[in-house]
């Protein structure tokens, strides 16, 4: 058996280690460096954490992507996840900050919540005249993601995979389980496993009617110098509350203060406006006052853009056609799931049962 995989995004990465490991021979094509910069899974660092608001399969699927992880930190010989925790606020009744509390009560999972006034004793960056309230969890971090592809990719090259790097494929036949080069070449398998992300409908665009992909970007800060080190000891913050549907990654391991934001995403192709606009990275910082103070003071420093798959009800996404299976880890919460993703991925192709990996991974139960 031979499994070709398209795209080396942390999916992509994650389903060649899971089949090299069970000694089946893998082609990986990427058509970019690896790891990419263009990529979803090409930024400095993710997060990866047990709240999912109402989405509770994702919630209670968190421990099989920490034990996944676990794993591919035995095989890498390092861990590429610093153990932050995670934050969220509430600004207003039934905002984001509601929604993901509210999760973490219906799963009966523990965490700290804290008055706003003693939210602004630890953590001096927020203006607690703002919040509602602030909740803590021991549980969530930051995941490393340009160490970790580039750990990937060597340790798949170790073990006998082939990593094609700067290798588009422009068209996957899945009655022949075969994939064409942008260089005209052509290569079959008895499986293609596609990963690629906010490209996939390059590659089928039927399925456009289940998937949307937009652009988004994050903006990369440094704070005023007195919170500097309220910021290097921050956990991960997974919402701020109010309208703004953001997200804060603390400057750990080398990395960044990296602020993303929801509602600054919009529809468009993969390849389109990639390039920060002018203004960018001030328009995002300024969505998150309240409840960030001085908000103003934070210099922008890098501008990094994204472009993401959605689902109309943000869960992933899994078909297989002949002998071709497309996976899109939707809405940008994917990474976190990449290890398991990987390894339930590989199981299905191993078992032939890729019915049950498609259920588990859209975890609709």
């Amino acid at each position: 058996m031979t499994i070709l995989v398209v795209g080396a995004g942390i999916s992509g990465l994650s389903t060649a280690w899971a089949l090299t490991k069970r000694g089946i021979p893998v082609t990986l094509f990427e058509q970019g460096p690896v790891p990419n910069p263009l990529s979803a899974s090409g930024d400095q660092h993710r997060i990866i954490r047990r709240a999912y608001g109402g989405q509770g399969g994702y919630q209670r699927r968190i421990g099989d992507a920490y034990a996944a992880w676990d794993e591919m930190w035995s095989d890498l010989g390092k861990k590429h996840l610093v153990d932050t925790g995670f934050m969220v606020m509430s600004q207003t009744e039934d905002d984001g900050g509601e929604d993901y509390r509210r999760g973490l009560v219906a799963g009966g999972y523990p965490f700290q919540e804290l008055t706003p006034d003693e939210t602004g004793e630890r953590f001096p960056y927020v203006d607690p005249a703002t919040i509602r309230y602030g909740l803590l969890s021991e549980e969530g971090g930051v995941l490393l993601c340009q160490k970790i592809a580039a750990d990937l990719r060597d340790w798949l090259r170790a073990n006998g995979a082939s990593v094609r790097e700067k290798a588009e494929v422009i068209a996957v036949d899945p009655s022949a389980g075969s994939v064409t080069l942008a260089d005209g070449s052509s290569h079959s398998g008895d499986h293609v496993i596609v990963t690629s992300g906010a490209w996939t409908l390059g590659l089928f665009p039927k399925l456009g009617v289940s998937l949307t992909t937009y652009r988004t970007a994050v903006v990369y800060l440094s704070p005023p110098k007195d919170l500097r080190d309220a910021w290097q000891r921050s956990p991960a913050i997974l919402d701020p509350g109010g309208p703004v549907d953001g997200y804060i990654l603390p400057p750990v391991a080398g990395t960044g203060l990296k602020f993303g934001a929801g509602i600054h995403k919009y529809k468009a192709g993969p390849n389109q406006d990639r390039v920060a606009k002018d203004g960018e990275g001030e328009t995002l910082r300024n969505h998150f006052a309240p409840p960030f103070a001085r908000i103003e003071e934070y210099r922008v420093d890098d501008v990094v853009t994204c472009a993401y798959t959605f689902t109309s009800d943000e869960h992933f996404f899994v078909k297989t056609e002949d002998r071709a299976t497309v996976v899109s880890a939707c809405s940008g919460h994917g990474y976190k799931f990449g290890a398991v993703v990987g390894q339930k991925l590989a199981e299905g192709i191993v078992s032939k049962d890729l019915e049950a990996t498609r259920l588990w991974l859209e975890a609709r139960d």
